[in-house]
């Protein structure tokens, strides 16, 4: 079979209410000569399982990789592995692409041989597709840019704006090692700053990727989690750079793990998602706002800023 010139990677566990629209994001692109690399990550609800085998037997780009639940850093451990294609391009799954996604991102990857990796910017919406906000990042031009600190325990100098918007050569990623294990949260992080020893970064100054704030998200349920993974993969690439071992720094991070939901920590979680989403369509002066933060405040009825955002919400209301 021809190589495709990109795989697409994502890995799945259940969603399937937001499944579809991600992937016909991806069948939609102006680019057609991609394969799509799905890994069902064990998910329990038996319509995923259902969903992805008929796109599988609609389209021949589509590939379906089933696995026992491992969690989204091993699925995409597998899915990059069974790319085919000298270019990965990632999307989560509730999240999209714009149609000239893949196209406008190739083209800088073709055009530019010393960069690694590629994003966009990214625009971040509610549940129902609600515009939040938009992620531009630091200022990085399409021929690419060293985005390594000059000081060996500073900040990447700029980054991708979402795990999903980017795009990276898989002699690259190899050459980095890849999504490490280690990892079970912040897993994107840890690759990027590991690519930025590996080339050059570019942004695609356009938003072409859209990401969903939904209450199942990892970044929303295991903040504090990824927070602590963070460190780690700063505190492994301080290690390289300065010519020492980083596996004190993975033995930390391999000990960050999800831990089980305590009584009340999903109504906890599904609050924290819909104050995110109502604080940032209440600064945008949308009336959707009172909604989601009426069901804040509702859900965590003891905390004084879901309440004191909610009745701001209804004031600002009353006055428009």
């Amino acid at each position: 079979m021809k190589r495709p010139a990109i795989s697409v990677v994502m890995g799945v566990r259940n969603g399937a209410a937001w499944l579809a629209e991600t992937l016909d994001s991806v069948l939609a692109q102006t680019e057609r000569d991609f394969e799509f690399i799905v890994v069902n990550d064990g998910s329990t609800d038996p319509r995923v399982g259902e969903m992805l085998a008929g796109y599988a037997k609609r389209d021949p780009r589509f590939r379906v990789m089933e696995k026992v639940n491992e969690g989204l850093t091993r699925a995409l451990i597998d899915g990059c592995a069974a790319a085919r294609a000298s270019l990965v391009a990632r999307i989560d799954v509730g999240d999209a692409m714009r149609p000239e996604r893949l196209a406008r991102q190739r083209a800088v990857l073709d055009g530019h041989a010393g960069v690694a990796f590629v994003s966009c910017w990214t625009e971040f919406c509610g549940p129902a597709w609600e515009p939040l906000f938009v992620v531009e990042g630091a200022p990085a031009p399409e021929t690419g840019m060293d985005v390594l600190p000059a000081a060996p325990d500073a900040d990447l100098r700029a980054g991708p704006t979402h795990h999903g918007s980017v795009m990276f050569r898989r002699s690259a990623y190899e050459a980095a090692g890849g999504y490490r294990a280690a990892f079970y949260f912040g897993q994107d992080w840890d690759l990027w700053y590991r690519l930025a020893e590996q080339g050059a970064f570019a942004m695609v100054p356009e938003v072409l990727y859209r990401g969903r704030v939904l209450a199942v998200g990892v970044s929303v349920g295991h903040r504090r989690r990824q927070e602590a993974l963070g460190r780690c993969s700063r505190e492994a690439m301080r290690l390289r750079r300065c010519g020492r071992d980083e596996s004190p720094a993975l033995a930390r991070a391999a000990r960050v793990r999800p831990r089980a939901v305590r009584s009340g920590g999903t109504r906890a979680t599904e609050a924290g998602a819909c104050h995110f989403v109502g604080e940032a369509l209440r600064r945008r002066g949308d009336p959707r706002a009172l909604d989601y933060l009426r069901r804040a405040w509702r859900l965590r009825p003891w905390h004084p800023g879901a309440c004191t955002r909610y009745l701001q919400a209804r004031w600002g209301a009353k006055r428009s």
